[in-house]
């Protein structure tokens, strides 16, 4: 590699190789400095200009600059994996190891490898010839807070024009994904004997009534919001943890629930969140029970970037494959947030990321540069 840069596949395994699991539970989260630290250096090398931003006492924020003014193109990944069980693993899940035309290794597609094919493809630019700036960006905390792509939103300075988000699209365009509304709620009611229900007040008996009108909830909003641009065209709505109680002998006093939604571009976070705090507060009325409610962050938004946006026809052009949609959730509407004109689109599949022997096959590497190769041209020399 060129200025100086290992090679791109030594980058990707000394990336995999620092650990930087963001997780909800203390015990498991890492910082991701060791990471950050990594780009920048290299970034550095290059010639970029160099921010390190810090989003806790942990966690940072990289901002690699090279060019002047507020046009241009962003390169952005995050710097975080999940957690992982290494005895899923055929082999070390830190350890980059290449079999069967692959790359394994935790981060191999979601998404650190993207980080080193950026860097890989800036290498080849004489920075003197940019007539915009490219920026890369290396987020913190994207599989849990997201708090790092909100801090740069929150921050209100535009970084650039366009954006791509190098999330495992197996290199097609997407410039939709649903939005996420994650919540708990609980009800509060008096142990007793279970020999005498009027003893107590059962909390698992208003929940068994929540549930209920939350599936009606959720039959209502899939009937009225239809979106066919996405494979499950509806929302979802997921009830994916309940715990209440102890004991069979003694009446439920208390019983959570943890409540996931999966919501279309055109609906609203505020008016569903509203709208399940209504169901649970009239079963609480109801039942004389006791309510909690909590709202995890300010979820995840909807990604809705116009199919007609310059960058959006520019890669459907470049990959002959049309703008689509997915699932998953990414980072893009804090950056359209900031009207920034973002796509999401990078080597390998959202099927590999999560899992034991997690993969980048290698034949995704060299396209992913030659695509970055023709953007940086397109939005930052031309």
């Amino acid at each position: 590699m060129s200025k100086g840069l290992p090679d791109t596949r030594d980058m990707i395994a000394q990336l995999i190789a620092t650990p930087s699991v963001s997780c909800v539970h203390p015990d498991m989260d890492m910082s991701n400095r060791g990471v950050i630290d990594l780009v920048a250096d290299w970034a550095e090398t290059l010639g970029f200009d160099i921010e390190i931003q810090a989003v806790d006492e942990r966690k940072s924020n990289l901002i690699a600059r090279a060019g002047r003014g507020s046009d241009g193109l962003v390169l952005s990944g995050h710097t975080d994996t999940v957690p992982c069980d290494p005895s899923l693993w055929s082999s070390d899940p830190f350890s980059a190891r290449e079999a069967d035309d692959r790359i394994y290794g935790l981060g191999s597609c979601d998404m650190k490898s993207f980080l080193a094919l950026a860097l890989a493809a800036s290498s080849k630019i004489d920075f003197d010839r940019l007539a915009r700036p490219l920026t890369i960006v290396a987020t913190a905390d994207e599989e849990t807070t997201m708090k790092g792509a909100k801090l740069i939103a929150d921050n209100g300075k535009k970084l650039g024009r366009y954006c791509v988000i190098g999330e495992p699209t197996g290199l097609k365009p997407i410039r939709q994904h649903k939005g996420n509304l994650t919540m708990s709620v609980e009800y509060l009611g008096q142990s007793g004997h279970a020999s005498d229900p009027g003893l107590g007040n059962n909390a698992l008996d208003g929940m068994h009534q929540f549930m209920t009108a939350l599936y009606a909830y959720r039959d209502r909003i899939q009937q009225h919001y239809n979106d066919p641009a996405f494979t499950i065209p509806t929302p979802t709505m997921n009830l994916g943890h309940i715990h209440g109680g102890d004991n069979s002998n003694r009446i439920c006093g208390s019983c959570l629930l943890l409540i996931d939604i999966r919501f279309l571009p055109s609906m609203s976070f505020p008016t569903l969140q509203a709208d399940l705090e209504q169901i649970a507060s009239e079963v609480a009325e109801d039942r004389g029970l006791g309510l909690k409610t909590q709202t995890f962050g300010a979820g995840m938004p909807a990604m809705n970037t116009d199919e007609a946006s310059e960058i959006a026809q520019y890669l459907t052009h470049l990959t002959g494959k049309k703008t689509g949609s997915v699932a998953f959730g990414t980072e893009a509407p804090y950056y359209n947030s900031m009207q920034t004109e973002t796509i999401v689109i990078g080597p390998g599949s959202i099927n590999q990321a999560h899992q034991p022997d997690e993969f980048l096959p290698l034949e995704h590497i060299d396209p992913t540069i030659r695509m970055l190769d023709d953007l940086i041209e397109r939005f930052c020399m031309s």
